[in-house]
């Protein structure tokens, strides 16, 4: 046997005869081994330069499961000489933090700092999350978080603001390949498998290289000579299906805007298909809440304003319930959105007004409707003239709030559909009052 090569059999507590699973067998030991990061490990990422230049701070790893996040975490302990600490959001409570602050503070009185990796970081609460803040700031610890949530939803400010947040991309299939060809190389077989079933195993390992490996382990622990499998055999040997679409390629997004489009053409019926075709594929159902919520403002609007209640309780229930339970609450906002009365009235007109506001961003509001908070502004004439619209007859006192010298504009104009009906008899009420106050003014001047 080649003492070089690495043993297939763990004897380090396992007994002789265990087989050390590939994906710790084919644990990359140095930054260059780690396959589909390119753009934080190759020569101008920005991990790579982090490390270069010796000005490693604290970051949060955001990425699928399998995508080398927690063995790049290790390897920068090992490329900085710190001393490495890990835990587990899921299995650590108060008493363990506190017990890994104490030894940190301990080691870094010794000059020593701590690389610290949080796993599933956004499972801590919000005081957990504070109280690694201390830390960041004199330099006790580094933080590296790896989370498969979404961050900017899933994290305080505060902590985000004192680290950087670093994307892990899922693996594409070049990157499974590499692996599959590692497995196959480590244990001197040949997978054994048509062309198109190698493709069809890394459709079924969906981006996460630990499960290419967990797969390919069990396909090479079995006898040489096998015949190869093409892909319904494949599917049959493993018990095992490639995912019905990417979430995030092509299909992911095909699906959502089938899904959006639906909901849109009042069609519930096909809105409830997409909506189940996208959560039996395998699809966060946080990431299909927000997408209802999306919908509830930008295609509904003010012609059901519950829409966007209706749709912000179905995403708390789902956190409240989780899966599958919380799925029913998606699917209940998912036929509500579909069957309200739609409207983009409010969605053009916010990106027009949005327009409009980056033309004309230096002219500041009049002096009638600014409060005159000192004595100068008030000299200056600040608040002079306003008229508080209370006292006025109907509560509308029409008075002109866009800025001098801009001809009032008309951005938002509702439909005749649902609510917005009744928005619209509100407006045309007080465009009659305005533009009478317009012709009393004009006739008292006269």
């Amino acid at each position: 046997m080649d003492k070089s090569a690495p043993s297939l059999f763990d004897v380090s507590g396992g007994g002789q005869n265990t087989p050390r699973p590939l994906a710790d067998l084919l644990r990359p030991d140095t930054l260059s081994a780690v396959v589909g990061q390119d753009h934080l490990l190759d020569e101008d990422g920005k991990l790579t330069r982090l490390l270069q230049e010796g000005q490693l701070s604290s970051v949060i790893f955001w990425g699928p499961p399998g995508t080398g996040k927690t063995t790049v975490a290790r390897l920068m302990a090992d490329e900085t000489n710190l001393h490495f600490e890990q835990i587990s959001a899921i299995f650590s409570g108060v008493q363990d933090l506190r017990k890994v602050f104490g030894t940190a503070k301990i080691r870094y009185a010794d000059g020593l700092p701590t690389l610290l990796f949080v796993d599933e970081i956004h499972r801590f609460n919000k005081s957990q999350q504070d109280s690694f803040l201390p830390l960041m700031e004199d330099g006790t610890i580094i933080l590296i978080g790896a989370t498969t949530e979404n961050p900017s939803f899933e994290l305080n400010n505060a902590l985000l603001s004192r680290a950087s947040v670093l994307v892990f991309n899922r693996l594409d299939q070049d990157a499974l390949f590499t692996l599959m060809a590692r497995s196959e190389k480590i244990r001197g077989q040949t997978l054994p498998l048509t062309d198109r079933a190698r493709i069809t195993l890394t459709e079924m390992a969906d981006g996460d290289g630990r499960v290419i490996l967990n797969l390919c382990g069990e396909l090479l622990s079995q006898k040489a000579g096998m015949d190869a499998l093409d892909s319904e055999g494949l599917g049959d040997y493993l018990q095992r299906r490639a995912p019905l679409y990417d979430r995030s390629g092509e299909g992911h997004y095909n699906l959502v805007s089938a899904l959006h489009k639906s909901v849109r053409g009042s069609d519930p019926q096909a809105a409830l298909y997409w909506l189940a075709r996208m959560l039996e594929g395998g699809e966060d159902p946080r990431y299909l809440g927000r997408r209802l919520v999306r919908m509830a403002v930008e295609d509904i609007g003010l012609a059901d304003p519950q829409a966007l209640v209706q749709a912000n309780a179905a995403k708390d229930a789902y956190e409240f319930l989780g899966s599958p339970e919380g799925e029913l609450a998606l699917a209940q906002a998912t036929v509500y959105l579909a069957t309200a009365p739609k409207s983009n009235a409010l969605y053009t007109a916010f990106k027009q007004s949005m327009g409009f506001a980056k033309s004309t961003g230096s002219l500041p509001p009049p002096n009638h409707i600014v409060n005159g908070v000192t004595s100068l502004m008030k000299q200056q004439g600040y608040g002079s003239g306003y008229q508080y619209d209370h006292d006025a007859e109907h509560g509308f006192s029409g008075q002109d709030y866009f800025p001098e010298g801009i001809s009032r504009q008309e951005f938002y104009s509702p439909v005749m559909r649902g609510f917005e009906r009744d928005i619209a008899k509100r407006l045309d009420f007080w465009d009659k009052l305005r533009k009478d106050r317009q012709n009393k003014t004009q006739k008292d001047q006269t």
